[in-house]
């Protein structure tokens, strides 16, 4: 995941995100909110078997906002809910839509520290499953640490309600906060997705190589898939094969893709 370098700011030198939010009402209206999918490929195969649902807000004529500034925007409008329930929704209604030869495929959508305090989420999510006809054993789950933090008790309680229906649950961006390991022991987690910047530390410096072998064998002793983030080269793809990492997402493979673009690639291989 990406992070924001300094502190970016619109024309005028207000903060970029606080004049987008204007905008957000018709962009929800008008269909301005797309979600793209980037493929997750098995180690052992090579073959794709996920892919992690991703939010691009794509207005006209002007360039294109990318999910932190979007949310950022939707929180100072009060429409986080709205936003993550539209792209839930046009995630959940795409894969549905999948010709059967993809419908093995697990996908991904992230859920943020808002949806989680939401009495309600777990069973507008479920609906929404139902609705489109998908099963909860084809859907993930994905937190941060960051997420977690705002109120543990309760973003626990409704992962469990996700998980006893058969959501599988992820822990994103593994390794870059101070509590991931106690995370470990205190949630339902099913897979952990080692961080982008662990990618490149693999890669970088033997000390890297340790910190990355020495995670995966606990999620490895704790019967967790490992999936990395941010592969961009078949020597980091090989090392954290060699490591044990079951699965890796980034632009070795694709960048995030449109849903007939996913198709045509898994076509294709």
């Amino acid at each position: 995941m990406q992070r924001p370098v300094g502190r970016q700011t619109n024309e005028q030198g207000a903060p970029r995100g606080r004049r987008l939010s204007d905008h957000l009402p018709p962009a929800l209206r008008d269909g301005e909110i797309i979600v793209l999918f980037q493929p997750q490929v098995a180690m052992a195969s090579g073959q794709i078997v996920g892919t992690e649902a991703l939010v691009r807000w794509r207005r006209p004529g002007k360039e294109e906002v990318g999910a932190e500034r979007l949310f950022a925007a939707a929180k100072r409008a009060e429409l986080i809910a709205a936003v993550s329930d539209e792209i839930h929704d046009v995630a959940l209604a795409r894969a549905a839509a999948w010709p059967v030869a993809l419908r093995h495929l697990q996908l991904s959508i992230n859920v943020t520290a808002r949806d989680l305090a939401r009495p309600d989420f777990a069973t507008v999510l479920m609906a929404r499953m139902a609705q489109h006809d998908f099963a909860a054993s084809r859907l993930t789950i994905e937190i941060t640490e960051h997420d977690l933090i705002a109120d543990f008790a309760t973003a626990s309680a409704v992962l469990e309600v996700l998980r006893d229906h058969g959501c599988r649950i992820a822990l994103d961006d593994f390794g870059t906060g101070y509590s991931s390991l106690s995370y470990l022991k205190e949630l339902p987690v099913d897979v952990i997705k080692l961080d982008a910047r662990l990618s490149q530390d693999i890669e970088g410096s033997e000390r890297g190589q340790v910190i990355v072998k020495g995670i995966i064998v606990i999620a490895r002793a704790l019967g967790l898939t490992v999936v990395v983030e941010g592969v961009e080269t078949t020597r980091q793809r090989d090392l954290l094969a060699e490591a044990g990492a079951d699965i890796y997402q980034g632009y070795l493979c694709a960048p995030p893709l449109t849903s007939e673009a996913l198709e045509a690639l898994i076509a294709e291989r």
